[in-house]
């Protein structure tokens, strides 16, 4: 499989995962939106599936926009705790601090949640983002949300434009960490590529989204 496209590469690790427990959330490879809505919180961010490399992803372009596409199914993290993506993006958001809430943007995000029901206060939310000016690994609360939505950069300002990257995150174990509570489950999905709050433009591609045992 040597120089496949990583994208392609995902959708192949997929299909060799048949035997062991997985939960499809983004079927993109399927040219499937099912059970996705949209939320918009400043103009629209545009998204849309279309092919790159042979194979179908989900799309995003962003203008001065913050919108983004939410799926809401409950996860049994004691099942699938893992989470796998795989994503790229053609533009930085470079010079932003985004520790502020001027700089709260970024080309590509996924976002897990855990509702707080009634109680929205205790709502929790890990964001894994490819941030524009903030190095890999760095954790920091939401800039709107403060501690009730963490931030971890998956990626960096180091890592290549326009070349595929594949993730696999713990979310069980990632909110142990980052809660300090063994969470057993997490409501919904979502997924936003947002420059509303600098103005910018970014374009991003989103592979299939899925969790795992393993």
């Amino acid at each position: 499989m040597r120089g496949l496209p990583a994208v392609l590469l995902t959708v192949l690790v997929m299909q060799d995962l048949a035997a062991e427990p997985t939960l499809p959330l983004g079927e993109f490879s399927r040219n499937r939106l099912d059970g996705w809505e949209r939320k918009d919180f400043k103009g629209e961010t545009r998204y849309r599936l279309q092919t790159v490399d042979g194979v179908v992803v989900l799309q995003a372009e962003s203008h001065a926009s913050g919108s983004g596409l939410f799926k809401e199914q409950r996860i049994d993290l004691e099942q699938t705790p893992f989470l796998n993506w795989s994503w790229r993006i053609a533009d930085r958001l470079s010079g932003l601090n985004e520790q502020s809430k001027p700089g709260d943007d970024y080309a590509a995000r996924i976002y897990v949640v855990v509702k707080g029901g009634l109680a929205f206060w205790q709502t929790k939310a890990i964001n894994y983002v490819w941030a524009g000016n903030t190095g890999k690994d760095t954790v920091w609360p939401n800039a709107f949300a403060g501690d009730h939505a963490m931030m971890i950069a998956v990626r960096g300002p180091e890592a290549a434009l326009n070349v595929w990257h594949s993730e696999k995150r713990n979310v069980r174990a990632d909110l142990q960490k980052l809660f300090g509570e063994d969470l057993n489950a997490i409501d919904a999905v979502a997924l936003m590529t947002d420059t509303d709050n600098s103005g910018g433009r970014v374009s991003a591609y989103y592979g299939d989204i899925w969790f795992s045992k393993d």
